[in-house]
């Protein structure tokens, strides 16, 4: 028997994300979203979205930049931490003992201990409720060499360790029962 309830954010899991923002050190900022996904193939666009008050918000809305760092199990503890401290009041590079990289196409930093950081622009902002939406182009990917394999050339991101949000949970990604298109392969 199912129950009905009132309409609430029941699409789970999500990535846990750190958003890195900011075009200077001084201004570099990190927030950890969850609202965030994938919109468009080609061209390649993402979105998250932001509660207008945080502080990130106008950091976002004035460089027009952000890049979303993926996180892992090690990263856990610092992606819970920038979710729940203002950046008003920290710094949350050196708090948290997160290395700020260069970015090749945006002005924000990315964070080197992300093992893939998405570099986007945003395209346009839609104010919805509680978060606005940034909807940005994928710039560039930036993906750490350390999981890619070497006999193959694939980047083995499940590898990482890869970090998801579950209704107030952090949870590490389990064991594959599947891949893209294996209910309709032909059999050998």
């Amino acid at each position: 028997m199912k129950q009905d309830w009132k309409p609430g954010t029941m699409i789970y899991p999500l990535p846990a994300a750190l958003v890195s923002c900011g075009s200077t050190p001084e201004e570099y900022n990190i927030l950890t979203v969850a609202w965030t996904g994938t919109i468009c193939s080609e061209p390649a666009m993402c979105y998250i979205s932001v509660r207008p008050e945080r502080h990130s918000y106008p950091i976002l809305k004035k460089n027009t930049e952000f890049v979303i760092n993926l996180t892992t199990k090690d990263m856990a503890f610092a992606t819970d931490w920038c979710g729940v401290r203002s950046g008003k009041d920290y710094n949350k590079f050196d708090e948290m003992h997160l290395t700020p990289g260069k970015a090749k196409c945006v002005q924000c930093p990315i964070i080197e201990e992300s093992p893939l950081c998405i570099e986007c622009r945003v395209k346009e902002v839609i104010p919805l409720g509680s978060h606005d939406m940034f909807i940005a182009e994928v710039l560039n990917v930036k993906a750490d060499d350390k999981y890619l394999d070497e006999k193959t050339g694939k980047f083995d991101l499940v590898a990482s360790g890869l970090m998801a949000y579950v209704h107030g949970g952090y949870y590490e990604l389990g064991q594959k029962i599947g891949k893209f298109g294996w209910s309709v392969e032909k059999k050998k």
